[in-house]
């Protein structure tokens, strides 16, 4: 009893500083309108950027895919797991990438968290005199992947150049890593990818880039954010995750085919983990047939329209709303049970917003984190703009 006790008495704690995570049960397809817990509402919590999850082309694919490969694959990807989908999966990947990088290759991963830790364990492995310079507000599963190198690990303030550029100098480690999202998940602004890559080739770096908001709806033809940027390198190792844009589940990782390499022969993640089941691999080759054409550019077109018309509707006096123009369009009002009184607020009204808190942002940053989708209408965004509105003068 006393273990259990002092279970209870953290979770007393979380409770008391409006820390309590709930989970809502979804009983209808991903998409705007949800049915959650037996009632209907209106979702900008979702990362189904492009509206894809629920796109009946894409149904269609995964059950054509169940149909042809089963429900599993069975195994790791090195034992019997590797099917004819992941194959194909991955050369349409690498091609469409490709044009970023130099000799590309593609390795397709279970989920985006098991990427991260594999890309940035795997890198590290191959030298004990590594350092990893990870950004400030990184995702977790970046964070936890350089943890799981055991290694040295440098944490350089967000967006900041010059105090990576002088880490980087101070460095004497012959094996460099450089780690940042593109979009950053809390925050939806970009990193500053052109003057980070300068400053890997300038100290002989990785630059490893997770793309995961950006895959599917930056650059031409959705291609992410290094297309979005232009760049082209060599020491670009880039992270894609196929469960937001692309509507599916899944990651990917893209480098150099020597890195591609290295990841199968050192990254445990990849090494123990049974591969994805390739009904998804499936599936995401329609996703990624929709992202690449003119439905996906008229999708990224009707996302930025919502983006453009929340940015000029909104009249927030003591909330504030962060400067992005991606999907993700967070409002930070600061306490805990502040921010959470509003998110509820707004779910009784049907309008079903998620409040995040520390850890997962700093303390006294608390925000609702508002999610655009390119299956909203400019109707619906004018209902939550309107509730917000008027909920701040409240």
């Amino acid at each position: 009893m006393k273990l259990l006790n002092q279970l209870e008495a953290r979770l007393h704690e979380l409770h008391e500083q409006s820390l309590i995570r709930v989970r809502k049960t979804v009983e209808t397809p991903c998409g705007p309108r949800v049915t959650v817990d037996g009632r209907s509402m209106l979702a900008f919590c979702s990362n189904d950027y492009l509206g894809l999850a629920g796109h009946p082309a894409v149904v269609a694919a995964l059950q054509e895919g169940a149909e042809r490969y089963g429900a599993g694959s069975g195994a790791s990807h090195l034992i019997s797991g590797h099917t004819s989908a992941h194959v194909a999966l991955e050369e349409r990947l690498a091609a469409f990438v490709g044009p970023y990088l130099v000799e590309p290759r593609a390795l397709s991963f279970c989920t985006g968290y098991m990427a991260n830790l594999a890309v940035i364990t795997g890198l590290a492995n191959v030298d004990k005199d590594t350092a990893i310079f990870s950004e400030a507000l990184n995702h977790a599963s970046l964070i936890d992947g350089a943890r799981l190198a055991r290694t040295t690990v440098k944490v350089y303030p967000h967006a900041d150049l010059e105090a990576l550029a002088a880490l980087l100098e101070q460095s004497t480690a012959t094996n460099k890593i450089v780690v940042t999202d593109s979009v950053f998940s809390m925050d939806g602004d970009l990193a500053p990818l052109p003057a980070l890559l300068a400053l890997c080739e300038r100290h002989e770096a990785w630059l490893v880039v997770d793309d995961a908001h950006g895959f599917g709806t930056l650059g031409e033809n959705g291609r992410g954010a290094l297309a979005h940027f232009k760049l082209r390198s060599p020491n670009l190792v880039y992270m894609g995750t196929l469960g937001k844009a692309a509507g599916v589940g899944g990651a990917f990782v893209a480098a150099h085919k020597t890195v591609i390499e290295t990841l199968i022969q050192r990254a445990r993640p990849y090494i123990f983990t049974t591969a994805a089941p390739p009904a998804l691999a499936h599936a995401l080759l329609t996703s990624l047939d929709l992202i690449a054409g003119e439905e996906g550019d008229r999708r990224r077109g009707q996302l930025h329209a919502l983006v453009a018309q929340w940015r000029d509707g909104l009249r927030l006096r003591r909330w504030q709303p962060l400067a992005s123009d991606t999907a993700i369009q967070p409002v930070v009002i600061g306490r805990n049970d502040e921010t959470m009184r509003v998110a509820a607020a707004l779910y009784e009204q049907g309008l079903w917003v998620g409040g995040i808190r520390p850890p997962t942002v700093p303390a006294d940053t608390a925000r609702l984190r508002v999610t655009f989708s390119a299956a909203h209408t400019a109707a619906e965004v004018a209902q939550l703009i309107a509730a917000l509105n008027q909920l701040e003068n409240t």
